[in-house]
Order: C-alpha cells, then structure tokens, then sequence
C-alpha cells in the first residue's frame, strides 16, 4: 500500500513537474530542435568560410591562408590560392586575423571572379589592415595569384573585431563586414566607431565590384549623399558581425553580431540602420549603462545572455528539403557550441536550442555555409587559434 503511495505520489510530481517545465518556457522561447550532423571534411587548419563554385567542388577558407578544396567529397591536396606569405604573423592560442571570408562573383561561372577577405601587415601606428581583394581563376580550381586586384582595404588599431564576412546580395552588389576596431567597449573617438558614420568601423558596406579598378559606390546607398559620412556604409552600430547571409527566398540580411559583456544579438539588417553599438548591447544600454537614448535603433529580433555562449556565430535562414522541421527557421550558433534556430511567429522571433547527433565536444563553431541545394553546413575548429589541423566541416542533416 505504501509503494502504491510512493508511486502515486512520485507520478503526480513527474506530471506536474513536466506541467511546470512547459507552463516556465519562457516568451519567445521555443522547444528544442533535434538534428544530426555528418562529417564531409577533416583535418582543416581553422576553417571560417566556404563557397561552392560547382556540383563537385567546395572551396573552404583556412584562417592560415589556404583555400583549399574538397573534391567529390574528399579533401585535396591542392589549394585553390595561398594567401599565407602576405597575412601578419598569427598568434598562436588566440587570433581573430587572418582569412576569413570568401564570395563567388554572381557570374562566376562565366567570368570565373571570386573575393577574399583578409588581414594583411600594417601600415603606421595600427595593428593590421583588413583587406577585400578579387582573384581569377586560371584553371579548374587553380587562381592566378598575380590577377589580384585591391577592392577597399582599412587600417586596424587592434587585431580583433575584425567582421570579415563578405556575401552577395540579390541586387548583385557586395555587402562587407568591419567590426569596430577591436579592444573593449568601443573606446574610439567621442563616441565609438560604430556610432561613427565617418568610418567603415563597425560597419556593414555595399559596393558595386563590376568596375575597372576599386569599386563603385551604388547610387541607391543610404548615406551617399550625406556629409561627414561614407557612401559605402549600408547600415551601422555594429561591434563585430562576423557572420551574416542572405535568405534567398527572401533576401532579407541576417547578422549576428557579437557583444560585449553580457549580451549576443541577431539582427535583420536594414537599408541605411543604426544597430545601437556602443550605445546598446543587445536590447540592453551599454554605453551610458542607463537611460540610453534609443530613438531611432534597430532592435535585434533576438539576444541571449552569456549563461548561453559568448560569441555568436551567424547562420543561415533553412530553405532545403532535407529537413522539414527546420524549413523557413534561421539556424545559427554561438562559437562556444550550442546551436539555436529562430522561428516567427506574428512580430516576434522565437528561439529554440538544436540538439545535434555525431557532434563532437568541445568544438568552436567558425561559420556556416549554404549549398546550391539550400542545404546546410557548419565549420568548425577544436582550438581557440589557427594553428590546429583537425578543423572539419558537417553537413546539418535529419536524425534518423
């Protein structure tokens, strides 16, 4: 009779244990998400970005200098460019320098242009320059190194914060990532880089790349016609973007944008935007610490505090038919691991975790990548620097 009690009893708890857990989610907040991962690559030395230039080929940025190529699904030896000999010296342990994006010119396939980010020695009293240069291919995943041509560069005071992300967007222009300028809080100028509409810090740019030498600026930039501003800039208030992509059904720009103390941010970044850093972290003011002045801020569509992560990695927004449950969701991640997807739903996103199968522990979550199919993929790196070789690629795909 008394085990039929304990039963009872301990029955009741369960249920109304589980009865709270559901009623405690709290708003905005989601059920968890259950997927699978299966490796296509390893041994990478710090991968950060990857293109697919056709069916049978994947090009994978090292933060080291190479992009190398993964060919019918295995790694090759060859490496499309090496980029090594004109990155600073990277440190060993930490570093957020080095290569770190790449993008397919919209004509690739006819004009067979692609780009690069990239950190290069500096120049006077900085630490760095950041460097967007095209390249050409002279052969079947082969580059000529000597068809470089510059596109913009920046003088960096520190060696973090550096975005390096760079997409194409729809209207065929390229969008690039600067972060702030690195160091802690923003401490540039009067009011910080990204406050600053006089510098590419802590900004996203668009450009027009189809053009003899440089760039042009699109006559359609928010800022073009404004003094003391850069016609570059597309949108502003940035700390470090990272990562960013483009829905392709859509087209609407996501970026994640890493913070500061507490707070991780995704934003849909709009036409001509302040994004709030160094004023706000996250929904929260930063800089003063209260009674900031939001008039006129974009807030991110969703923050997580750093109990969660410490520095978010953008992601893409799913459009595949390998899995259902994770169709028109933006699946990203924080570099620490945990992975999350956001839904909408009327106004507001929502957030959910992903659990993933076959992960390993303990791996930093570099970038993302997107296939011709819409398919999904995340790079990452066992150590916090670029010198480790056991880098790898998964595709994202359904658990059984």
């Amino acid at each position: 009779m008394n085990k039929i009690i304990l039963i009872t009893a301990g029955l009741s708890f369960f249920f109304l244990c589980s009865y709270i857990s559901q009623k405690s989610v709290p708003p905005g907040v989601v059920p968890g998400l259950h997927l699978k991962v299966r490796q296509i690559a390893g041994n990478l030395q710090a991968p950060t970005a990857m293109v697919f230039p056709d069916k049978s080929s994947i090009w994978v940025t090292e933060q080291s200098g190479k992009i190398r190529v993964i060919k019918n699904g295995k790694l090759t030896g060859d490496a499309v460019l090496d980029l090594g000999s004109k990155l600073p010296k990277l440190n060993n342990g930490y570093e957020e320098r080095g290569l770190l994006g790449i993008a397919l010119h919209p004509l690739f396939k006819t004009n067979k242009k692609f780009y690069v980010f990239y950190s290069m020695p500096a120049t006077g009293n900085y630490n760095h320059k950041d460097v967007v240069a095209e390249y050409k291919l002279i052969g079947t995943d082969k580059a000529d190194p000597a068809s470089e041509r510059i596109i913009l560069s920046a003088d960096k005071p520190d060696g973090n914060h550096n975005g390096g992300c760079i997409q194409f967007g729809k209207d065929g222009y390229l969008y690039i990532s600067f972060g702030d300028g690195g160091g802690q809080g923003d401490k540039h100028g009067e009011k910080g880089n990204g406050q600053n509409l006089n510098t590419w810090l802590g900004k996203i740019l668009r450009v027009d790349v189809n053009a003899d030498s440089g760039y042009r600026v699109p006559q359609d930039n928010p800022f073009i016609a404004k003094k003391a501003a850069k016609p570059e800039i597309w949108a502003y208030g940035f700390r470090n973007p990272y990562r960013f992509s483009f829905d392709r059904v859509s087209g609407k720009l996501f970026a994640g944008d890493v913070g500061q103390d507490t707070w991780e941010e995704v934003d849909i970044v709009e036409r001509g935007g302040n994004y709030g850093w160094r004023l706000t972290e996250g929904v929260h003011c930063y800089n003063p610490s209260s009674g900031c002045d939001l008039s006129g801020i974009i807030m991110p569509i969703a923050e997580y505090n750093h109990r969660e992560g410490v520095s978010v990695t953008g992601g893409y927004v799913y459009h595949g038919k390998l899995i259902p449950a994770l169709k028109g969701r933006y699946l990203f991640a924080d570099w620490t691991g945990p992975v999350f997807y956001l839904q909408k739903k009327g106004q507001v996103w929502e957030r959910g975790k992903v659990i993933l199968d076959n992960i390993p522990d303990n791996l930093k979550i570099t970038g993302f990548g997107e296939d011709p199919d819409a398919e999904l993929y995340m790079l990452t790196n066992p150590d916090t620097g670029p010198e480790n070789k056991k880098g790898a690629i998964f595709k994202i795909v359904r658990p059984n």
